[in-house]
């Protein structure tokens, strides 16, 4: 064969193998199983998922915006990493298309050649009919030539039928493509507005949002107690468990106190793993018995009321000393005005998203629950409001948000049945009930941090989770 025929040859077989491999890899890289390209179940594809949700909202008689705030966990929007793989998709799409075109423009140019080559070797090929039937007119020797010259181009003949399927194949991938690129550019056009730039900021902005609003929802009305989860059983019938509630997040402390007198043994865990372990960290042996299980961890110091007494010690962790101690004027001791349960659980000392408080009777309140807030440094009384319920009624209570609620009972049916808000001054009966697994509770207190209550049942550490109703107050509030 000569030169310029085994030249033409190579560019047929390298022709033939992009032929190929256009058949058969660009379809299954932009995602295409035939050669007809279908919108709607590309649009399917791309399916984004929301990343928040409206649950609900209100407004009260006065106006004001109530809700209830549900933050979802933080993730990176599903819909960013459709946006990327669109956007590279269509790169491809448009790089693939500026290539078929290239590939296009030599492929026309040789099959222009092409088609003049196979004129030729037409009109070649009749002359040689010619020539046979009038061969012996011409000389033997010239007709072998000729002949020979024909029998090595004969081959090409089926190339050339494939080149011209294979010009036709780039001319349907060239169209495929267009349509492809238009496809794209429309879905991306589509959810332009979701491009992950801008929502990125989006996400960003409505957190910032989220975070400002949340600042307002440090303050609620308790709607529901769910649960128990059992952390741990250990220790007597009664006995009392927390952590600090002013804690940095970091700070995960657990301090255990066993028994509701005779006992000055404060035991302290690192986190909560450890203490279901049993890992123990510390050892504090305070300076007086407690009385009661009613005790308080706030701000890294341990209040207690002091056995056979109503006075009230603040003791530093830190330091081991005791910063503080006040005579709680009045104020029931000694299984007085206890609990239903008794356990010498007269002074019950608290605190919630306002600060420190205690809940006890006097007799100048006939035995009624009063409140009383405190400084936490020096224990001073600030404010304090009486009520009318019988404190040996109750069968715990705890404060949240300024306002106390109070169990009917420390056994099995047990029920928040009494609420007192210090803001308005003003109570009313409820009905939330709550699982009281172990059938006796000795310690309920509330722990604004985990938005929990911390409980004693029967020798069971156990947490209530709590639902709160939020009150969105507007600028016009007073």
């Amino acid at each position: 064969m000569s030169p310029p025929l085994l030249k033409l040859g190579a560019a047929l077989s390298t022709m033939a193998m992009i032929s190929n491999w256009m058949s058969q890899t660009l379809p299954s890289l932009v995602g295409l199983n035939t050669s007809r390209i279908s919108t709607s179940d590309t649009l399917t594809q791309i399916s984004p998922k929301e990343g928040w949700q409206v649950y609900s909202s209100a407004q009260d008689p006065d106006g004001r915006c109530i809700c209830t705030v549900v933050a979802p966990e933080q993730n990176l929007c599903s819909r960013d990493a459709k946006s990327r793989q669109l956007r590279q998709l269509l790169e491809k799409v448009q790089n693939m298309s500026q290539s078929i075109e290239v590939l296009n423009l030599r492929t026309q140019r040789d099959f222009q050649y092409v088609l003049k080559m196979e004129t030729q070797m037409k009109g070649l090929k009749a002359k040689f009919r010619q020539i046979e039937d009038d061969r012996k007119t011409l000389m033997t020797k010239h007709f072998q030539e000729l002949k020979e010259k024909m029998d090595e181009l004969l081959p090409l003949i089926p190339v050339l039928e494939q080149y011209k399927t294979d010009a036709k194949l780039i001319t349907q991938f060239k169209e495929e493509i267009r349509n492809l690129s238009t496809i794209l550019t429309g879905i991306q056009e589509e959810i332009g507005a979701y491009d992950y730039d801008e929502l990125h900021q989006r996400v960003l902005s409505l957190e910032t949002r989220l975070r400002d609003c949340m600042k307002k929802l440090t303050c609620g009305k308790l709607m529901k107690i769910t649960g128990p989860i059992t952390v741990k059983i250990s220790g007597t019938r009664f006995g009392a468990w927390m952590t600090d509630p002013l804690a940095s997040e970091k700070n995960n402390r657990v301090w255990y106190m066993d028994s509701y007198t005779n006992n000055k043994i404060v035991r302290e865990y690192k986190s909560i793993a450890d203490f279901i372990s049993g890992a123990e960290s510390r050892t504090y042996n305070l300076p007086f018995k407690w009385a009661g299980t009613n005790h308080v961890v706030y701000n890294g110091s341990l209040y207690f009321n002091k056995y056979q007494s109503n006075i009230i010690i603040k003791y530093s962790f830190d330091t081991g000393r005791v910063l503080a101690q006040r005579s709680l004027e009045y104020a029931g001791f000694h299984n007085v005005y206890p609990y239903t349960w008794g356990g010498f659980s007269d002074i019950d000392l608290m605190a919630d998203e306002i600060g420190l408080w205690a809940v006890y009777a006097t007799n100048q309140n006939a035995g009624n629950i009063v409140i009383s807030q405190l400084n936490q440094d020096t224990l001073e009384v600030l404010k304090s409001w009486s009520t009318g319920y019988p404190k040996r009624s109750a069968g715990e209570s705890f404060m949240i948000c300024g306002t106390l609620y109070v169990t009917n009972s420390h056994l099995t049916g047990a029920k928040v049945y009494y609420s007192y808000s210090t803001k308005t001054s003003t109570y009313e009966y409820t009905d939330i009930p709550f699982h009281n697994q172990y059938f006796h509770i000795s310690m309920l207190d509330y722990n604004a941090r985990d938005r929990a209550l911390y409980a004693w049942n029967n020798g069971h550490q156990v947490l209530f989770n709590v639902t709160l109703f939020h009150v969105i107050k507007t600028e016009d509030d007073t």
